[in-house]
């Protein structure tokens, strides 16, 4: 039974690499295709051989390497695209994404001390060793969501039409913001016992905390989004977080190490590590991805009382340079 979920997951990849590959050879293209896409592909091929061949550093240290190799090739492909990348267009939001990416990850990481829905195995025995595969690799999380982001909508999915402006009603902000802050302390103010079932809170209550705060204090925000009649962005990052999602699961299921899932739901149905249920985690954790990253730029310009810059990078309205 085991080797069935696998063997779904593995022909779920399969159908959607073909699609997204079909999908971009078709496209128009701005520029010709980047070095930088063509190592990324050569990372994730010589990742995958070494982990065959049985390597210990690319067994220990899979994960990251291979995650780096898709960011490359991810962006290659947008720049080819659109003539322009996070990247190479916008380098210093590229990089800033992925150092905002692990104090970010890390508030996760301290629900589930508590909530206990995932382990990790086969680390490197040395400390220092383990440090920097988890720093690589959780750096490695926001430009993951966003690149995939920025590939969605350069091939052109869910184009939308702008209808008139609605404001959205301060009640309305307010309640928002209230019942995502209530989500996100359940977890903390329940017994242990039950706090393990109630991640999909987390996954959901960030985002209500902080867009209507995004959008209050005139940053990028889903709410404003929706406001103007444009929900692509919306759309493209649940789609993100789906194909960020399959992809985790598969490559985190060959590593050496790895992470396992110890939540008691649905245990004995998984494909890869994950058990279904949890797929439903990806695309709203896609949208707090967005959500948390935006709110730290929209809390940093507050702060300095600078205006919004607004450029737009991989089709999505968004900030210049290296913020925050």
């Amino acid at each position: 039974m085991p080797y069935m979920h696998i063997a779904s997951g593995i022909m779920i990849l399969v159908a959607g690499s073909a699609f997204f590959t079909v999908r971009y050879l078709r496209a128009p293209k701005q520029a010709r295709f980047p070095a930088w896409g063509w190592g990324g592909l050569v990372i994730i091929g010589g990742s995958e051989l070494g982990l065959m061949v049985g390597s210990y550093w690319i067994r220990a240290f899979f994960t990251p390497t291979v995650w780096t190799g898709y960011l490359l090739l991810a962006d290659g492909c947008v720049h080819a695209l659109r003539g322009k990348s996070r990247l190479v267009g916008s380098s210093g939001q590229f990089f800033a994404l992925a150092f905002w990416s692990v104090p970010l990850w890390l508030i996760f990481e301290a629900y589930n001390l508590r909530m206990k829905n995932w382990t990790y195995t086969g680390l490197p025995a040395t400390p220092s060793l383990d440090l920097f595969g988890y720093v690589w690799s959780f750096a490695t999380i926001w430009p993951a969501i966003f690149e995939t982001s920025d590939f969605i909508d350069a091939l052109g999915f869910f184009r939308t039409q702008g209808r008139p402006h609605i404001r959205v009603p301060r009640t309305t902000l307010a309640t928002l913001t209230v019942s995502g802050l209530a989500m996100i302390s359940a977890p903390l103010v329940v017994t242990e016992q039950y706090s393990r079932y109630l991640f999909a809170l987390v996954w959901i209550g960030f985002i209500l905390l902080l867009d209507p705060l995004n959008y209050a204090w005139g940053g990028e925000s889903l709410l404003g989004d929706w406001q103007e009649g444009k929900p692509a962005r919306f759309e493209g990052f649940l789609a993100s977080g789906v194909v960020c999602g399959f992809l985790w699961e598969f490559w985190n299921y060959w590593a050496g190490a790895k992470w396992k899932y110890i939540f008691p739901i649905a245990q004995g149905w998984k494909i890869f590590e994950m058990p279904w249920p949890g797929y439903l985690g990806f695309p709203p954790f896609a949208l707090e991805c967005f959500v948390m990253y935006e709110f730290l730029r929209t809390l940093r310009r507050r702060l300095l009382r600078r205006p919004a810059k607004k450029q737009v990078v991989g089709g999505w309205r968004s900030l210049p340079g290296p913020q925050p």
